[in-house]
């Protein structure tokens, strides 16, 4: 069975053609990508790598990564924002190889393919996350790097990505999230580790309402970033 919930994709489906729209409902994912390009770039050196990007969606992030010299693929199972993601190829100039796969079917495809995997804001959206993971593991090469950006489950969480975010501060539409599939760094750590991946550092990222300011540091309470290294063998 594909690991993937038909309302996810259907609920981003509807939203594609607004993703290169700053001020839409995407707004969070452009103020947020600076942040973490310059993060996976200075963990990971992006110039020259072959990157995957799991859950690319319109391609943010594809396309940064492309332009500081990443050799890019993104893969999607939504049609729709994989579309609006390879129009807008053909406005930017840049390259980036999009496909239309999952990452477990990939992994199967083309093993220990990829220097840097990054899957960001997508594990809770799946039904089975420690499946993508598994995935990343075997499509990295050895010693390949993996960033995976999601939100941690906890009280606080709830109030500020799904009531602060959605109903109060209408950063992202109602229904966006579903505080069920938050997963904690400490479940997420497990689900590497169980997949051959070293944990190798954990970032948070914050957001200021009243500077209306993203930042990144030591506070993992809502937003964050693991990233880890494969430990197999070359």
């Amino acid at each position: 069975m594909i690991n993937v919930d038909p309302l996810e994709l259907e609920k981003f489906s509807q939203l594609a053609h607004r993703w290169w729209d700053p001020t839409s409902e995407f707004r969070p994912l452009h103020e947020i990508n600076p942040l973490r390009l310059d993060y996976i770039d200075r963990v990971a050196g992006l110039r020259g790598k072959s990157v995957l990007d799991v859950g690319c969606g319109g391609g943010i992030l594809a396309e940064s990564m492309a332009e500081r010299g990443a050799r890019v693929t993104g893969i999607d199972l939504a049609e729709k924002p994989l579309k609006v993601a390879e129009l807008h190829l053909r406005e930017s100039g840049r390259q980036v190889d999009y496909r239309m796969i999952s990452a477990e079917d990939l992994a199967r495809e083309a093993p220990h393919a990829f220097d840097v995997i990054t899957c960001m804001e997508m594990l809770e959206h799946v039904p089975d996350p420690s499946a993508t993971v598994q995935a990343c593991a075997e499509l990295l090469k050895p010693r390949g790097l993996a960033f995976f950006a999601t939100i941690n489950r906890n009280p606080k969480s709830y109030l500020l990505a799904i009531l602060g975010a959605e109903y109060v501060l209408r950063l992202l539409p109602r229904g966006t999230h579903d505080y069920a599939k938050f997963i904690k760094p400490s479940e997420l750590s497990a689900m590497c580790r169980n997949s051959g991946l070293g944990v190798s550092g954990l970032i948070g990222m914050t957001y200021n309402p009243f500077a209306r300011r993203y930042s990144l540091g030591g506070d993992t309470d809502v937003n964050y970033i693991l990233h880890c290294r494969s430990e197999s063998e070359p």
